[in-house]
């Protein structure tokens, strides 16, 4: 028996205002590190295109973990949070 890993792909649009508003980042994979790559500490709204993936509060994939379906999020409070910090995205892999 073999076992493979499968990778789903990951595009996400992240808003830095709530209802899709505001300056817009992609993200197409894991991120350990949100506030590093776009300059940003808050996401308030996201679309889900590809996915599924994982917010946690902090960086390097700690905190409070957001599971996010796909679909579309106009604010932070849609996926759970208390709060719109984004610390980190991981993406979710299978393996079968």
């Amino acid at each position: 028996m073999t076992t493979e890993s499968v990778t789903g792909h990951l595009k996400l649009k992240l808003f830095e205002r709530p209802n899709f508003d505001g300056q817009t980042w992609e993200v197409t994979e894991s991120t350990p590190s949100i506030q590093e790559r776009f300059l940003c500490r808050e996401i308030h709204s996201c679309k889900v295109h590809e996915g599924p993936c994982v917010f946690f509060e902090h960086p390097n994939y700690r905190g409070r973990q957001y599971l996010l379906e796909k679909g579309e999020y106009r604010r932070h409070t849609e996926w759970g949070a208390m709060h719109p910090t984004v610390g980190s995205i991981r993406q979710i892999t299978t393996d079968i």
